[in-house]
């Protein structure tokens, strides 16, 4: 680990000045620059700790809307009760995707940003090429070992699936990400994420000095009925093979679909949305044989590599479910 000067912030516009000029990166639980530091991944020349920044680790719950400031603890959201029972996807996606150490330490705007878990990023000690980690080098990824990489979003720059279980919920459910900058502004969840593309070191929309201030999440009935799938090689504390973020809500006669929402993690370069079958589903009686059928189409345009071809025959199996929990919910 490089050596690095440390600096605690005690308001938005600390951090934003003491950031200026790069080599700074900033710090709150830690649970996920602290292991790049300790990869050599990341080389920060300075860390600015933003755990003691007031206001930010509040949460609000409106009619219309949920407003979770960048600095709130994965267990404390989770454990929320009002978004257990208005937005139990949020809820199980946070509580879901790591061990209770973890989740009682890492913070959800440092969530969203956390980096791929691909091993050959994550080598920073290693002469293997990494686009994301080093623009421009190559990607061991696609002619190597690859099972846990994504078969959706992919290009020939980067394979690396994104790792993350609360964006995925938070894409399915239109939320908004709250940017502080030169200018504040508001940024949709989906799309704040980037695919790779032939810009793979770019994760997200995220300029240099900009820092996540709250999460948004818009009220809905589809919300209030939904369900987090995640199907990982263990049931214990893993990353997901696949997983899923889906809602419904019923027409009157409790049987017509009105509005669904699907979304899909592990298998992409980013939190994936399943817009075609959202707008294939609605208007159609939720059905089980219905649900199945139309499940079959979530792969659509995925390719596999050497080793994750699984992922493709595993998506539709995981859309069904979880769209079926849902709509047993409602």
């Amino acid at each position: 680990m490089h050596s690095f000067s440390y600096e605690r912030a005690t308001s938005v516009s600390h951090a934003m000045e003491s950031a200026k000029g790069g080599g700074s990166r900033f710090l709150a639980g830690g649970t996920t620059i602290v292991d790049l530091m300790k990869c050599n991944v990341e080389q920060p020349e300075k860390l600015i700790d933003v755990t003691f920044m007031p206001g930010l680790g509040d949460i609000k719950v409106f009619p219309s809307k949920i407003l979770i400031g960048s600095l709130t603890h994965m267990s404390t959201a989770a454990d929320h009760p009002e978004i257990k029972a208005i937005a139990p996807a949020i809820s199980e996606s946070l509580w879901r995707a790591a061990s209770p150490q973890i989740r009682n330490m890492a913070t959800l705007g440092g969530n969203l940003l956390q980096r791929t878990r691909c091993p050959y990023f994550r080598d920073g000690l290693s002469n293997l090429p990494c686009n994301k980690r080093s623009p421009g080098s190559g990607c061991a990824a696609i002619n190597g070992v690859n099972r846990n990489h994504a078969v959706l979003g992919t290009s020939a720059s980067c394979i690396a699936t994104y790792p993350g279980d609360f964006a995925v919920s938070l894409v399915a459910f239109d939320g908004k990400i709250h940017i502080h900058g030169d200018e504040a502004r508001i940024v949709k969840a989906v799309d704040f994420f980037k695919v790779p593309g032939d810009t793979p070191h770019l994760d997200n929309a995220l300029h240099s000095g900009e820092f996540i201030t709250a999460i948004e999440i818009p009220v809905s009935k589809s919300l209030r009925y939904s369900h987090y799938l995640k199907v990982r090689d263990r049931s214990s504390y893993e990353f997901a093979a696949a997983s899923a973020a889906a809602g419904i809500e019923l027409e009157s006669d409790g049987v017509t679909i009105k509005d669904l929402r699907i979304a899909l993690g592990g298998v992409a370069t980013k939190p994936w949305r399943l817009v075609a079958l959202e707008q294939q589903l609605v208007g159609k009686p939720f059905t089980e044989e219905v649900i199945r059928r139309a499940a079959l189409t979530a792969a659509d345009g995925a390719e596999a590599y050497a080793h994750n071809e699984y992922k493709i025959n595993l998506i539709p199996k995981v859309v069904a479910r979880a769209l079926m929990v849902s709509g047993s919910l409602v």
